[in-house]
């Protein structure tokens, strides 16, 4: 009889009847060193599924994952119903795009209850490992494993960053029967693949604000953890489960010396790509030409001039004035700025007198100036990148966008930062400052 086994990351096949052609079934290949055949673990499920339409008997010793009980008080909205059940109608593998703020963490316990099956949650920040310990051990009052953050411990129930489980997936690949990725666009990174490869769990599901990733990666992920499988607008809540919300775009001119700088840079960059017939049409053709200037000198200075005119764009002068209109007919609110840059959070920081947090912010200052902001000490902080995801940020509802790389993920991300409902109804605001007549402002026009 075939037996199945798990073996550092693969499946591993033995014997089976004569006639079985062990290479017709889904990624399975010959190892001559075992005298045996291998499937990556990812391709478990489909390798069950094959072996049964084909009516062949075997024995599965793959998964060491018993049944668990699992219960939990959380009652689902319309939404997160209607997501959970098209998840379970595609066989418990997919993935899930839902707005900030809409509970894609109830979702995931509601999978890990409706399965009943050992589960591991993969994240990726400190600050989502902490949290979703917390809400695991407050909703099913038993040991929750937490792999990442300085400890290695392994449950049932288990949250790992990206990181940790990158290093552990091997061993680890037979324990889990379901594994759940938070902001799972961040398993499209090459190294973050293997996580998925190695971990045998037939149960997959993929949580995002933003599926798609402008590098075609979001292919990647639904080959390994399954295709997006519902998909819920911040229209389609805003207004009953978020708030009601305005976005309003601000352009500014850049000063002379400001222009003359950046179309001297924007013209390296254009040049360069003009003589080398190279057209950018998607982010992985700006990947290849990230490559290229490893060996191409001309490659580096152009990308180093697309660069600097990047700065000069999203740092301009006439930005931080409008900042200081804005902050002064909001101040009555609660407002979170971000930019692209470390130097530009100090510089408004100091200007403006706004508590600050960049990735040199400790762990334990980033806590104290949230906490002041949630308690209402703070009303306005300001930040560069590190609260786009993976941080419980307390109700704001103004934003100001002063820069970011343009992405529509980032910018769901930002927008979803103040759409949490208001005790009071109101409605939310963005704002988005754009420099007039560069990339920025391309980039702002194709949202809209």
């Amino acid at each position: 009889m075939l037996t199945l086994t798990f073996e550092a990351g693969t499946v591993r096949l033995d014997g089976g009847p004569g006639d079985l052609e062990l290479s017709a079934l889904p990624g399975v290949e010959s190892d001559a060193r075992s005298e045996s055949a291998r499937a990556p673990a990812h391709r478990y499920a489909d390798l069950l599924a094959a072996l049964d339409d084909r009516g062949v008997e075997y024995e599965d010793r793959v998964l060491d994952a018993p049944e668990l009980s699992l219960s939990t008080a959380y009652e689902l909205r319309d939404y997160q119903r209607a997501a959970l059940d098209a998840w379970r109608a595609a066989d418990d593998r997919g993935c899930l795009e839902l707005p900030t703020g809409s509970g894609k963490t109830v979702i995931g316990v509601a999978a890990m209850v409706a399965l009943g099956v050992p589960s591991l949650v993969v994240v990726p920040t400190i600050d989502l490992l902490d949290q979703w310990q917390r809400e695991l051990e407050r909703e099913f009052d038993r040991p929750i494993g937490r792999l990442g953050g300085g400890e290695q411990r392994v449950e049932a129930v288990t949250v790992a960053t990206y990181d940790s489980a990158y290093l552990r997936a091997d061993d680890l690949g037979d324990r889990f029967g379901l594994v759940v990725f938070d902001e799972v666009h961040h398993l499209g990174g090459e190294g973050y693949r293997d996580i998925a490869r190695l971990l045998a769990a037939p149960a997959r599901l993929g949580l995002t604000a933003t599926f798609e990733r402008p590098d075609g990666a979001h292919e990647a992920v639904a080959d390994l953890v399954g295709p997006l499988v519902q998909g819920v607008a911040v229209d389609d809540l805003a207004g009953d489960h978020l708030a009601d919300y305005d976005i309003k775009r601000i352009e500014v001119a850049l000063t002379d010396e400001e222009r003359e700088r950046y179309e001297d840079h924007q013209g390296t960059f254009t040049d360069y790509l003009k003589r080398a017939d190279i057209q950018l049409r998607s982010g992985s053709d700006y990947q290849e030409l990230v490559k290229r200037s490893g060996t191409d000198p001309e490659a580096r200075a152009a990308l180093l001039a697309k660069q600097r005119a990047r700065e000069v764009m999203m740092n301009a002068e006439r930005k931080v004035d409008r900042l200081a209109d804005i902050l002064d007919r909001h101040r009555d609110d609660r407002v979170i700025v971000f930019t692209a840059h470390t130097d530009l959070v100090y510089r408004l920081s100091e200007r403006f007198l706004l508590p600050a947090i960049t990735h040199e912010t400790s762990a334990s200052e980033r806590r104290e100036v949230l906490s002041r902001f949630r308690e209402g000490d703070y009303s306005r902080v300001v930040t560069a990148n590190v609260l786009d995801e993976g941080v419980d940020v307390p109700d704001a509802n103004v934003a100001v966008v002063l820069s970011g790389s343009g992405s529509e993920r980032e910018f769901t991300q930002r927008l979803g930062r103040v759409l949490r409902p208001k005790a009071d109804g109101s409605r939310a605001l963005l704002y988005e400052l754009v420099t007039a007549e560069t990339a920025e402002e391309r980039v702002a026009r194709r949202r809209r």
